[in-house]
């Protein structure tokens, strides 16, 4: 039982580890395209991919060593939804990433690099579609902990 509550506890700290950097990601985007901090997104967003994986360890090790068997989860259908929307925003994650990698080494090339207001437009609308499916994820977790689905 003491396990179950703690890797309850440790997925929910990752969860809202997750939920502050992919914030604080869009707090740094609303800077504009040409006073962004490049290098501060960059490490926001390794600290955004550092605690995705927490939440995916957390929520493997609820799936295989928490109080409710294995079954429960892998015939619920809300399981696979919430699974299936963590993943979407994962791969939606992707091209923000990619971008604040590449405007990264343009400004280490150059110091004067300003980044395209469309391209920062999209971004940051990516940033936006994460939030929103993040905070979609909740109601399929509920719906599962409580045998819906």
């Amino acid at each position: 039982m003491y396990v179950d509550a703690l890797l309850s506890y440790a997925h929910f700290l990752a969860i809202f580890a997750l939920a502050w950097f992919l914030g604080r990601q869009w707090l740094l985007l609303r800077a504009g395209h040409a006073a962004l901090e490049v290098e501060s997104l960059v490490r926001v967003d390794l600290g955004y991919f550092v605690s995705a994986g927490a939440v995916l360890l957390t929520g493997l090790g609820r799936l295989f060593l928490g109080a409710k068997p294995l079954a429960f989860y892998t015939h619920n259908a809300s399981f696979h939804a919430l699974i299936g929307l963590f993943v979407l925003v994962g791969l939606v994650s992707i091209l923000p990433t990619m971008s604040f990698q590449r405007w990264r080494r343009y400004r280490r090339d150059d110091a004067a690099y300003e980044i395209p207001a469309g391209e920062w437009r999209w971004i940051r609308a990516l940033v936006f579609l994460e939030l929103c499916g993040l905070a979609v994820l909740p109601l399929p977790a509920v719906l599962m902990a409580r045998g819906i689905g």
